[in-house]
């Protein structure tokens, strides 16, 4: 979940239906705060640092950059790692200088306008493997006749660290599908790649072990076209100490229940992150460190109860002669029988109906084939 919604969260900006005069309550968080979002982890690939302004209570969520601050990461050997801006906001390491490892601790310093923000160091704990990632179908609508029956998809996650040094997990899941246009269009199949903005965390310290058993990462409908070709997640999972599990977990109840004016306290949750000269200011945002495990899961089954998506598409057709110009620019075929006497067209208003790349990318993802 990005900090800049986690931010307009904690700020309670509620709008309470009914009410035709708005409230703004008074409070010190109508002032700017910096936000810092990032992690560092043992992965052989680039990590980030984002660094933005908070947005006061009743102003539309917004990524505010905050430029030309000197960010640095100093692991417990005393090794500074600088990171480079690019594009606003976003700090970088270099992934062929800079990886995190299991077992080293790191603290990071941001330079503000000759003002120091810090953390403690950190220690990088291990994380087990994704023991299993699978998938069982769930009846949404039951019937007797598999004509009227429903089904959905609930995606699980098993882990077990025999050791007991990992206690508090998080996961996070990117998804990828293929969907098709079912007309004969040039930009037919296409793949569509979203990340979650879900928190999930999961505490095994109150257990005999640091066993985690069917956690529902997430559950698909059948009011989405996800499983109607070809679907895959891939699950990372992520290790915590107690106190990052702890600010998740703030942020996870407030996320949930938060829906009237009066359900939480407007209060910032408590960061990782000081102001070296005056830690009563509040900082907004955690530091991470942790080391990475993943799995991928792919899904190419029969679901029931799945719509049809495109049967809004075909909206007219053209008899004759189909125009040269033009037509391209305020409608598109779908189906040409250009051949039959008279020749006519089934033509659509909209693109998407014609044209997959509206929704995604006609470039198959490296990963697609690797289940077979």
């Amino acid at each position: 979940m990005s900090l800049i919604r986690i931010t307009g969260i904690s700020f309670l900006l509620v709008m309470v239906t009914g009410c035709s005069v708005e409230f703004n309550p008074d409070s010190d968080e109508n002032k700017e705060q910096l936000v810092v979002e990032g992690m560092i982890t043992d992965q052989n690939s680039v990590n980030r640092i984002r660094l933005s302004k908070s947005q006061s209570i009743g102003k539309p969520l917004a990524f505010k950059p905050v430029n030309a601050a000197i960010v640095t990461v100093t692991d417990e050997k005393g090794i500074v790692t600088t990171l480079t801006e690019s594009p606003a906001g976003i700090y970088s390491t270099d992934s062929t200088e800079f990886r995190g490892r299991v077992g080293g601790s790191y603290s990071l310093n941001i330079k503000i306008n000759n003002v120091n923000y810090v953390t403690d160091f950190i220690e990088m704990k291990p994380v087990p493997p994704i023991t299993s990632l699978y998938y069982e179908k769930v009846v949404i609508t039951a019937a007797r006749d598999t004509s009227d029956l429903e089904e959905g998809c609930g995606i699980y996650v098993d882990s077990y660290d025999p050791s007991g040094k990992c206690l508090f997990f998080r996961w996070d899941y990117t998804e990828t599908w293929e969907y098709r246009i079912p007309y004969a269009v040039t930009k037919r199949v296409c793949y569509v790649t979203e990340r979650s903005d879900e928190i999930l965390i999961k505490s095994t310290s109150i257990y005999s072990q640091a066993r985690v058993s069917k956690y529902p990462v997430l559950f698909i409908s059948n009011k989405s076209d996800r499983l109607k070709e070809k679907y895959s997640v891939l699950v990372k999972q992520y290790s915590m100490n107690e106190t990052e599990y702890n600010f998740w977990e703030r942020v996870q109840n407030i996320s949930q229940n938060v829906g009237d004016l009066y359900d939480i306290t407007p209060v910032a949750i408590p960061s990782n992150i000081r102001r070296a000269d005056d830690p009563k200011e509040t900082v907004l945002g955690y530091f991470s460190v942790s080391a990475v495990t993943k799995k991928r899961l792919f899904i190419k089954d029969h679901f029931y109860g799945l719509p049809h998506f495109f049967i809004y598409c075909a909206t007219d057709t053209a008899e004759g002669i189909l125009p040269e110009t033009g037509l391209n620019s305020e409608y598109w075929v779908i189906e040409d029988y250009g051949d039959e006497l008279p020749p006519f067209w089934v033509i659509t208003t909209f693109r998407e109906c014609a044209d997959c790349t509206t929704r995604g990318t006609g470039e198959m993802p490296p990963f697609w084939l690797e289940d077979r």
